[in-house]
């Protein structure tokens, strides 16, 4: 199981510890960082800056979201920056929910998510190929574009500049049973946002044949401290807020995951809570066991312990969340 580390997204403002963190992980021969964006920083801007000031360790977007961009807008972002980083790209690609596709990006959720999504992969496949120029009758993404106010003068086009690697990887970020059965057809790798190795019987059914060399990334946060309540509190804040806040009450991608994990009840709850704008009653509204499963957190033996579920399932990379230069450190002596 390779690692990697995983900075999210910025708050506020940008952080001065993710280019450190990152140097640090690349010294201690972790495979990959990982940068993501949500409705404030990109994707793409911080893993250039990263990739500028690191050698050899590999840059992924986890996740960059596909209504914010066409799809050949994307592929240009991926292969621009593979070239600049010497051939590290790892692309990872997101739908999100309703609440912001359409509130922040200004475009309709898909009514067929699943080939919306199949079509955005297609895509950006295509352009990563360079074989001939893009063309695609979509439902949600045609090229060219021929919709009832169109000029009728678009023609399909290749790109200029010659991708690097036609086979960069393109990893999902999906949560539905369907979606993930998806990702193994269309993907290189799935990026799961939670994963208890516990429970593989949450995704079993999608995950069964899988192909050859596919990646199952998911993102933990990790912290080695000696207070585990302590150690948790960071994970049930990013709880509260993607259960109760990542999503309309009646169409919650994050809170419906939850629910399939086996905390329907609790879910709802922190949803009530966090709605009505008691946000730190849903925080606390966590389970500690579901915040503990999904998490590497507690001392350095009970990490270890916990270490070797991780590695029993089908995880192929472990992307750290939100870990300290010291936690970096015990997290890769504790996997060599």
């Amino acid at each position: 199981m390779r690692l990697g580390l995983a900075l999210g997204y910025w708050g506020r403002g940008p952080s001065a510890d993710h280019v450190p963190l990152a140097q640090e992980a690349e010294r201690l021969g972790y495979h990959s960082v990982w940068t993501a964006e949500s409705w404030g920083s990109d994707a793409f801007t911080p893993l250039t800056w990263i990739a500028a000031r690191t050698s050899r360790i590999m840059l992924g977007t986890a996740v960059a979201q596909m209504a914010a961009r066409p799809p050949t807008t994307t592929a240009m972002h991926a292969l621009t920056l593979d070239h600049l980083s010497g051939g590290r790209v790892m692309l990872g690609l997101g739908l999100s929910g309703p609440q912001v596709v359409e509130g922040w990006y200004g475009r309709p959720f898909p009514a067929s998510p699943l080939t919306a999504t199949r079509e955005y992969v297609d895509v950006v496949r295509q352009v990563l190929r360079r074989e001939a120029p893009v063309e695609a009758a979509g439902r949600f993404h045609a090229h060219p574009y021929r919709g009832p106010d169109a000029t009728g003068l678009g023609k399909p086009l290749k790109p200029i500049t010659h991708p690097l690697r036609p086979d960069l990887p393109v990893l999902l970020g999906a949560e539905g049973p369907k979606n993930v059965a998806q990702t193994t057809r269309i993907a290189d790798g799935w990026l799961p946002l939670y994963w208890s190795p516990t429970r593989p019987e949450v995704y079993g059914p999608s995950l069964t044949d899988l192909p050859e060399g596919f990646l199952v990334a998911p993102m933990a946060q990790v912290r080695v401290c000696d207070d585990v309540a302590e150690g948790l509190l960071p994970v049930k804040v990013m709880l509260g807020f993607y259960i109760g806040g990542m999503g309309h009450a009646a169409r919650n991608f994050h809170a419906g995951l939850m629910a399939r994990m086996g905390y329907e009840e609790e879910a709802r709850r922190i949803q009530r809570l966090f709605l009505s704008g008691r946000r730190e009653e849903a925080v606390h509204a966590v389970p500690d066991a579901f915040a503990d499963e999904i998490s590497l957190v507690g001392p350095r033996e009970r990490i270890a312990e916990r270490l070797e579920s991780w590695r029993k399932g089908p995880v192929t990379d472990l992307l750290a969340l939100a870990p300290d230069p010291h936690t970096l450190r015990v997290l890769a002596e504790l996997n060599s």
